[in-house]
């Protein structure tokens, strides 16, 4: 029998008080692969990764993090159970210092579904993913630059040991030389057999990094397809990609 994927979602509505949000949105992330989820602004990449996480009050659906239904789990047990959020907004301890906010971080080491142990991060091999941080670590959070602050946000989540991760637009608004090394740190990841979940407007980046993909429109998933086949579909690009 094969492992089930690291991540499967099915029929997911959600909403913000009255009104919805998601409509019957389904897709899945295997174990190793990269998955972008992409469209834009406002067609509800962040808030399917916030109902996911279990972040939004009100939802219906299902949600399988390795095979186990985390539906009506609060974002603290589904974090427990080994998946990963950095939100688009970063939220890291501005007061406290890259180490402090790593270790904020941390959880105990975990295996994947068929028993394997999924990748154990300490502080010394994210500097090693992270060369820059290494240099930092004893700068508080909120004296780094945006990039800075991306990378010590996706690394804070790597402490928790995560067999699935969820990254909201990690390539916004930071520089190009800080985006090719969130690059090569997401292809470093998908080899150690995580499975990621990617919100990204950035296509060429996307492109880089993921296996398939998701366009999204109003809540809704409106395509479906890998890489290679969003490359080659100009008219998919123009409906939900170009402004």
């Amino acid at each position: 029998m094969s492992a089930p994927p690291g991540l499967a979602v099915e029929h997911l509505d959600a909403w913000y008080g009255a009104a919805q949000v998601l409509y019957d949105v389904t897709f899945t992330v295997g174990r190793g692969e990269v998955v972008a989820l992409m469209g834009r602004n406002g067609a509800g990449k962040s808030t399917t990764m916030k109902a996911v996480m279990g972040l939004l009050a009100r939802r219906r659906g299902v949600v399988r993090l390795n095979g186990r239904d985390i539906s009506g789990l609060k974002p603290f047990e589904i974090a427990r159970l080994g998946m990963g959020y950095t939100p688009e907004d970063r939220r890291i301890f501005s007061e406290l210092t890259v180490l402090e906010n790593l270790d904020a971080g941390r959880q105990p080491p975990r295996h994947f579904a068929d028993g394997t142990p999924a990748p154990l991060w300490t502080p010394e091999t994210l500097f090693r993913l992270f060369p820059n941080l290494a240099e930092l670590r004893d700068r508080p959070g909120g004296r780094m630059s945006g990039g800075e602050q991306q990378m010590l946000t996706i690394a804070r989540t790597l402490m928790g040991n995560p067999l699935v991760v969820l990254l909201d637009e990690p390539s916004e608004g930071i520089a190009p030389v800080i985006v090719e090394q969130i690059a090569d740190t997401i292809v470093e990841l998908k080899k150690r057999g995580l499975s990621i979940l990617l919100s990204e407007q950035n296509a060429a980046f996307a492109q880089i990094v993921s296996d398939r993909a998701y366009m999204l429109e109003k809540g809704q998933i409106r395509w479906a397809g890998t890489m290679a086949e969003l490359a080659d579909n100009t008219d998919v690009q123009r409906n939900y990609l170009t402004l």
